[in-house]
């Protein structure tokens, strides 16, 4: 996992391209971002705790970084929307890294699991994740530039706030604050605060 630097780094991320610039200067995060790469996949992106995390563990001055659960890969292409697929990435992501918790999800499909209208791409599956500060995401383009998918902006992830997206908020607000229990995000990240 990469070191995330010291408190001198707090005022380094103010807006979306401040990130872009600090996962730039991560060789840990652009050696994740080549291997996603590699795959060539339609609409690809890293997303949730990948960007989220980095950003609050930065944020809060720690110097080494928060161990990722997963490494959520998600893509879009309805035509290729087998669980199938996915596992064979996933197998691929895994030769490539062994050492990492890949997780590879093609968005086209995820709406049937969530119970959601069929997603239209991976940013509009965004819109539909629990938190605005999760609903984030990074992707290494091939003039080797960064992205940012940003569906309600970064001001809360840098704020360091939890907020349910418009979608948790109107559909499955209780599923967002039992999850805010499960995470315990404030154990980790004292400086969180709940909207």
């Amino acid at each position: 996992m990469p070191q995330s630097g010291s408190r001198r780094g707090e005022a380094s991320l103010r807006n979306a391209g401040d990130i872009c610039q600090f996962f730039a200067a991560s060789s840990w995060h652009r050696t994740v971002l080549e291997t996603v790469r590699a795959l060539d996949l339609p609409d690809w992106w890293i997303g949730a705790g990948f960007v989220r995390n980095a950003v609050w563990d930065r944020l809060h001055g720690f110097s080494s970084s928060t161990p990722l659960d997963d490494i959520d890969v998600v893509w879009f292409d309805p035509a290729r929307a087998e669980k199938s697929i996915d596992d064979a990435l996933l197998t691929s992501l895994r030769a490539r890294q062994p050492d990492l918790p890949w997780s590879v999800k093609n968005q086209a499909r995820m709406h049937l699991r969530n119970g959601d209208r069929s997603y239209r791409s991976s940013f509009d599956a965004m819109c539909h994740w629990p938190e605005t500060a999760t609903a984030i995401a990074v992707t290494l383009r091939g003039d080797d530039a960064l992205e940012l998918a940003v569906p309600f902006g970064v001001d809360d992830l840098l704020a360091m706030v939890l907020r349910p997206t418009p979608h948790f908020r109107a559909h499955r607000l209780d599923a967002y604050r039992e999850r805010q229990r499960a995470k315990s995000w404030h154990t980790r990240w004292p400086r969180l605060r709940e909207l």
